[in-house]
């Protein structure tokens, strides 16, 4: 006999319960059964689970005909939370089905976990290499996945000068990913994608610090580069057949004396010269170098993923990801993708004049807009957008509001929640057949 509860789906309103009909669920002696009907089935699965997990249940096993893969992914969700301990049991899907379960709850199962973890357990090289052997790991043949990590010094002799500045004030040496996933075993097959990860794995803020209670979920600020890697994971156990190079820019956001400062001026490997007025601001100094070094393999697609600004979390709060790009057909397709993974993913504002919003006395551009009300999201994007090739054509950024939640809620946990790592998936798979 099993010792985990059985947990029923059921599409009646529950009766003779306390809260009667709106009640999503209610408890018997067998287990207990969720309540979800109507138009938003998936939400009140979610917060029935959610409710089982307060209550302090955490070994569970869905039974009954009623489960699908969209319901039971939806009860994971709600139900999983960040502290060990957890035993689940999935209904009885079809092969296709239950496969399909679990590959997203592995895959993101990884994702919530490295970014739960603490800064002094992750850090830029241990991220990097993590994330590589967690790619590695999910292709067919290991051969497939070539990685190396480039950190310290050897950063600034690449011309990485982003993430070097950004990770020089640290003790632990800042550190990019360059992995090249090549399912076709050819050296000069076309690159496909490109995926770019902010992997800042502590921020303090620099010298421009933050606040205490904005600091203690900086840990999370690596969430873009968990993302990435468990979006292209996902996309390669489900069959991924085109080439992708997974980049990630990893590094601590510290105070030292070497750190960088305000005023400082970064001169980057295409020649744009970048004025720091905000050290807080770091993200987008560190993505410009991935970007960089993914204009050299000219992808079809372009994808950087990134918790990079307040602002879009101000707009959006922790239920979308936020979508930039100039390519108008991309985003409709990318929004497509969201839906069909029930993600929230919402396009904000892009356009040319916030690319002139970034003046500097000094520099190119500066890292920030100073100005009064600044669209400080659309002007991040736009800074992004002086490292892109083609900026016009192929590029999407993706600023991660939805990827860490300082609180729980109805539906989630506190913690990391792995959002749009299916939307990533779904994205490189039905752009790779296009």
């Amino acid at each position: 006999m099993t010792d985990k509860m059985l947990i029923q789906l059921s599409h009646e309103p529950a009766t003779d319960v306390w809260g009667g009909k709106k009640a999503v669920i209610s408890f018997n002696q067998n287990g207990a059964t969720v309540h979800a009907s109507g138009d938003f089935v998936l939400d009140q699965v979610q917060q029935a689970a959610r409710n089982l997990d307060t209550q302090g249940i955490q070994k569970v096993s869905l039974a009954g005909d009623n489960w699908s893969v969209d319901t039971a992914w939806a009860f994971y969700q709600g139900w999983r939370g960040p502290k060990v301990g957890y035993e689940f049991e999935s209904p009885t899907l079809e092969n296709t089905a239950q496969k399909l379960l679990n590959n997203h709850i592995t895959v993101t199962d990884w994702v919530r976990q490295i970014i739960n973890e603490t800064a002094e357990d992750v850090g830029p090289q241990q991220l990097a290499v993590r994330a590589g052997e967690f790619i590695k790991s999910k292709a067919l043949y290991s051969k497939d996945v070539r990685y190396k990590v480039v950190s310290g010094t050897d950063l600034l002799e690449q011309g990485w000068v982003g993430v070097h500045t950004v990770g020089r004030g640290s003790t632990r040496k800042p550190a990019m990913l360059q992995l090249d996933y090549n399912p076709m075993g050819d050296e000069n097959s076309k690159v496909f994608a490109c995926i770019i990860g902010k992997g800042i794995t502590f921020d303090s803020g620099g010298y421009s610090i933050k606040q205490s209670s904005s600091m203690d979920t900086m840990k999370a600020d690596m969430s873009g580069a968990a993302m990435a890697a468990g979006g292209l994971g996902l996309a390669i156990v489900q069959g991924l057949n085109k080439r992708v190079k997974l980049i990630l820019c990893c590094a601590e956001n510290m105070i030292s004396s070497n750190a960088y400062k305000l005023g400082d001026i970064i001169t980057y490997k295409n020649g744009v010269t970048v004025e720091v007025l905000n050290s807080d601001a770091e993200g987008r100094l560190v993505l410009a170098d991935g970007l960089l070094f993914a204009n050299s393999f000219k992808p079809t697609l372009t994808i950087d993923c990134a918790t990079l600004t307040g602002a879009a979390k101000m707009a959006l709060g922790n239920d979308y990801h936020a979508l930039f790009t100039f390519d108008q057909a991309l985003a409709l397709r990318c929004m497509n993708a969201a839906d069909a993974e029930n993600e929230g993913l919402w396009q904000l504002p892009l356009e040319e004049f916030h690319r002139n919003m970034l003046p500097s006395g000094f520099a190119d551009l500066a890292n920030v807009d100073s100005g009064k009300h600044s669209p400080g999201a659309s002007t991040a994007a736009a800074f992004l957008s002086y490292f892109v090739e083609d900026y016009k054509e192929g590029w999407i950024h993706l600023d991660c509001s939805g990827a860490y939640r300082k609180s729980a809620s109805d539906k989630w946990s506190v913690g990391a929640t792995g959002m749009g790592v299916k939307t990533l998936s779904r994205i490189l798979m039905d752009e790779s057949t296009r």
